[in-house]
Parts: C-alpha cells; structure tokens; sequence
C-alpha cells in the first residue's frame, strides 16, 4: 500500500532542484510515526536501536508501517514507534544516520547524520513572542500556496486542539502589513503548541523569508467576527474519542515529558 511518505518521496524525485517538494518531504518525515528497528525489547524509558555500518557513516533504520519493518526483518523484530521528529533528535545527538524504509519500498532514502542535523535544528526553531496591535484586517492575499498547503496538512493533524484557524491580511499600528492566523477556541494549554506547528508549516513550505504571526481568540471574542468575515478559515478536525487504556506504561517516546534514552 503506496503511503503519504512514498508520494511525497517520488515528487521529491521527480523534481530534483525544487526544494519545497524536499522540504515537504522531510517535514512529513517529522511528523509521521516511524518504526525504529531495535536489537531488544525496550527496558523502560531505555532503547537499543540497531545500528549498521556503511561508507557513510552509521546509521539506525526506520520504516513508516509495521509490515514494511516486518518485511525487512523477515519476521517479527523489536523496535519503537516513534515520531520522525524524536527520531530526529535522538540520532543526530549521537550522529547517526538513518535508513528509511529500506529494501522494502520505492520511498527508500539513506539520510546522512547532517541531514538529520538539520532537521533537528530546523524543528528546534521557537516562535517568537511579540506584542502588537492590529489596526485593520482584510482578506488573504498573495500568500503562496505552498504556505496554504502546508497549513492545511498541519492544521489537519492538530485534532481537538482548536476549532478553526482564521487567516488575514492584517495591518499593525505603525503601519505595518503581513498576514495573521487567528487560531478560535484553543484548548488550555495548547497554545504552545499550535504556535509551533504553525511556525514548522512555514519553514517546511520552502517560504524564504517569509513571517506569519499567529494569536488566539475565543469564539465569543468581539474582535472575532470581522477576522472570519474576511478570512480563509481552515477548520481543525474534532478529537476522536478513545478508550482509555490501563494496559500498562507508556511505551518509549510516548509522553513529551519523558523522552526516549538510547543506549
């Protein structure tokens, strides 16, 4: 079965010198859950990833489904599922490379310990925080669509954090112009989060350059009504509703609290 990865792997291909298909690449890579191939069942927050040794350098594998990490071991194998971006992290602070989905898929890619670097540097990036005060809004214009896109797909995958996102062409006391993303009804606490999913779109749309400030509002916020009147508003799906599950502890790299170790 042909995944996001894989598309996105052939139009990085197809298309060589475009760095937005690049970027978009890898900052799918980021926030997909990979399956990183382990020489032992994980003993508690501890992981021992298998590691092989190439011309360039070592490098640990992953693999973006189950079966394709099966397919590879030719059987069942240990391994972490875990998010791109801590996979990232994680071997670039040893420097390490990464085997993606090799042998097993036509999105096969051996990324470099540099490549993995920068990644981590390039999810690294904090918004910054400022104080301003708009003083007209008007509809979007002229924002790339490379920008439109990669907001969409990030928004798309921020379930149950918020209910829309509101984008407008917003001048600042001073007179300053650019664009701003209203983010309506955030839930407490997510507000850092929904900043720095909105900063990593603009980074990994390939946007040299470019600035978006992000703020957030309530739904019964005054100032709310003429932002969605002139807006291109993206609406953030609902949280789906789960189970809770007492099966045990959290696997490795599943609470942002308490990262992974390698060993």
């Amino acid at each position: 079965m042909e995944t996001d990865l894989d598309r996105l792997h052939a139009a990085m291909n197809a298309a060589s010198e475009d760095d937005a298909a690049r970027l978009a690449f890898y900052g799918r890579l980021a926030d997909a859950e990979l399956f990183l191939l382990l020489t032992e069942e994980p003993l508690g927050d501890t992981i021992e990833p298998a590691l092989f040794d190439l011309e360039e350098g070592r490098v640990a594998l992953a693999f973006d489904t189950e079966a394709r990490l099966a397919a590879f071991a030719e059987g069942p194998a240990p391994y972490a599922a875990l998010p791109g971006r801590v996979v990232a992290q994680l071997l670039s602070a040893q420097r390490l490379g990464l085997g993606f989905n090799v042998a097993v898929a036509p999105s096969a890619i051996l990324l470099s310990a540099d490549a993995l670097g920068w990644l981590a540097g390039a999810l690294g990036q904090a918004p910054v925080e400022a104080v301003a005060r708009p003083v007209a809004y008007g509809p979007p214009a002229g924002v790339p669509p490379a920008l439109l896109a990669a907001l969409d797909d990030k928004l798309a995958r921020l379930a149950g954090l918020a209910a829309r996102a509101h984008l407008v062409a917003v001048t600042w006391e001073g007179g300053g112009q650019g664009h701003l993303l209203v983010i309506e009804d955030a839930r407490r606490g997510a507000e850092p989060a929904l900043a720095k999913a909105v900063s990593e779109a603009l980074v990994f749309s390939g946007i040299e350059a470019g600035a978006l400030d992000v703020t957030f509002l309530g739904s019964g916020d005054p100032a709310l009504g003429p932002i969605a009147r002139r807006a291109l508003t993206f609406v953030l799906p609902a949280a789906a509703v789960e189970t809770a599950q007492v099966l045990g502890p959290a696997a490795p790299g599943t609470d942002p609290a308490r990262p992974p170790r390698l060993r």
